[in-house]
């Protein structure tokens, strides 16, 4: 990269931080649980090196770092503003496992060491041509023989028609003397053209799907994805052939149930089958130019293990793994009843026809937001339908099968621990207490134990510190009460402040068991 370019970049993200937070699906047990799936090993995170680049300030790396002790995390970025800020998070929640590195990418060689697993998320399309190469030299160079990588991307052809929304917000904004005057003038020729173009037009067609976004995004967002120096979208197609001759190959996608033809309907996998069956590459290429696709998240390996990848799923690889969904249905589950009517994990539609299904729906319920093994699963259902593993398998599995092709089910390799209800003695879990700072306020987010940032309302983050596993209900509520005669929080009724004492204790003990409760669903309690 010039030494121009690469000032420019470095100064616009100095100049506005890209938020940095984790990516859920860039998280090394939703990898390692792919590789499983398609029929690869992959390190335990728990043992895991981990290299990000294009890290920010750590939002990523630290919570990981922070839930397996004995994982190194490496984070690598351009921002020298970030980073500091990164450093100084690692120090203040006392992590030693976790650096930070301001580098420049093209720098980077096999001198750093390998890696389990390389994660870029959010840089490739952002970045010119010859840190493009770097970043695939560095995921096949600094890769260990088992390795996984993340690396995300905007894509063609979805991207295509957004590029004209990209080149008038560019057109107006671009010369503009600060980043929030680029974002103000860019913001303005979007909402002008919108206006003014005609109807049935391409151009008023994408401007409709993209003024939500222009809309409802934060400012950081917008600047870097629409007005940053560099953004060169890909076909999956030549992002493979680009990763092929550094030596890697495809996997899959981060987010799995995207690859499966079957979900598109039969008018679409009949054909595309016949088409490009023998190919995963092209059949999902076809299926981007379907959906119009924006973004991928794509995950590879080293090549020479390619020829071991397995997209048509099998028992024995389901059989060894954990699960976690949450059913809500139309009317309650029962055994006996006739069928019923579901949302699955992220809103997928799922019928419960048999006492098999409707128990292991039931079981995964109980269980959530943890998981539970095929194994476990198997003995429960056996026992609530009163039949023997042998009849009662190859259904469970067949359903655990349908649910990972469809999306409506997680899971993992690696377990993730929750408890089934609230304790009497609540407590967070050990690497949330870590990030209590005394004397600070409470965060406004947690990362949980599936890699997903928790937004937390204000009762929650009153009670984070007293969730030490030495409080029960009543010590929990005077504080409340407390803090709300000190005016540091307020409980509302019918819209105004509630004021009264005993009004402001009644709505503490009100608030505090759905406060407890979204903890424990969210995975942010200890088990």
């Amino acid at each position: 990269m010039s030494t121009h370019l690469t000032d420019v970049l470095s100064q616009a993200y100095d100049a506005v931080p890209y938020a940095s937070h984790p990516f859920p699906q860039s998280a090394p047990e939703n990898l390692e649980a792919i590789a499983h799936l398609f029929g690869l090993a992959a390190c335990p995170p728990a043992q895991a090196r981990v290299l990000e680049l294009g890290c920010a300030s750590g939002g990523n790396l630290i919570p990981l770092a922070a839930r397996y002790p004995q994982l190194q995390a490496v984070g690598i970025d351009l921002s020298t503003v970030q980073v500091q800020q990164g450093q100084q998070d690692i120090t203040r929640a006392g992590l030693g496992n976790v650096t930070l590195k301001n580098m420049n990418l093209e720098e980077v060689d096999a001198s750093l060491g390998q890696f389990d697993y390389i994660i870029c998320h959010g840089v490739y399309s952002w970045v010119p041509p010859a840190v493009q190469t770097a970043i695939l030299r560095i995921a096949s160079e600094n890769l260990a023989p088992d390795g996984v990588v993340y690396i995300s991307y905007n894509t063609y052809p979805g991207w295509k028609a957004r590029e004209i929304v990209r080149d008038a917000m560019l057109l107006r904004g671009a010369d503009r003397a600060t980043p929030a005057e680029k974002l103000s003038y860019a913001r303005g020729m979007v909402e002008f053209l919108h206006d003014m173009a005609r109807d049935g037009s391409v151009l008023k067609k994408t401007l409709e799907e993209t003024m939500p976004t222009i809309q409802n995004s934060q400012d950081y967002y917008l600047i870097h994805e629409f007005l940053e120096a560099c953004n060169a979208p890909c076909y999956l197609k030549d992002f493979v052939a680009a990763a092929g001759a550094q030596g890697l190959a495809y996997l899959g996608d981060a987010e799995p149930s995207t690859m499966f033809v079957s979900n598109y309907g039969d008018k679409v996998a009949t054909p595309l089958l016949q088409e490009c069956g023998s190919s995963q590459v092209m059949l999902e290429q076809y299926l981007d130019f379907i959906v119009n696709r924006q973004f991928r998240q794509t995950v590879l390996v080293k090549q020479a293990r390619a020829s071991s990848v397995r997209y048509q799923l099998d028992h024995a690889r389901i059989r060894h793994m954990a699960y976690a969904a949450l059913f809500q249905c139309e009317e309650p589950i029962t055994l006996d009843g006739g069928p019923v009517q579901c949302k699955a994990w992220r809103n997928v539609d799922v019928t419960l026809n048999t006492p098999v299904s409707k128990a292991l729906a039931l079981t995964l319920n109980a269980h959530y937001p943890g998981t539970v093994t095929q194994e476990a699963l198997l003995d429960a259902v056996c026992q609530a339908v009163g039949q023997p593993p042998a009849t009662v398998e190859p259904e469970l599995l067949d359903m655990l099968n349908h649910l990972i092709i469809t999306g409506g089910v997680r899971y993992r390799r690696t377990a993730v621990l929750a408890p089934a209800a609230v304790s009497p003695q609540p407590q967070l879990s050990a690497q949330y207490r870590q990030a209590l700072v005394p004397g600070q306020p409470a965060p406004t987010t947690l990362c949980n134990a599936w890699h997903e940032d928790v937004a937390l309302g204000i009762v929650q983050q009153s009670i984070l510190p007293l969730l030490d596993g030495h409080h029960g209900t009543e010590t929990l509520v005077a504080h409340l009460l407390q803090e709300a005669q000190a005016g540091r929080i307020r409980f509302l009724r019918q819209g105004a402040t509630v004021t009264d004492a005993a009004d402001m204790e009644r709505s503490a003990r009100e608030q505090l068991p759905a406060a407890l409760e979204g903890l424990r669903q969210q995975a942010l309690l200890a088990s």
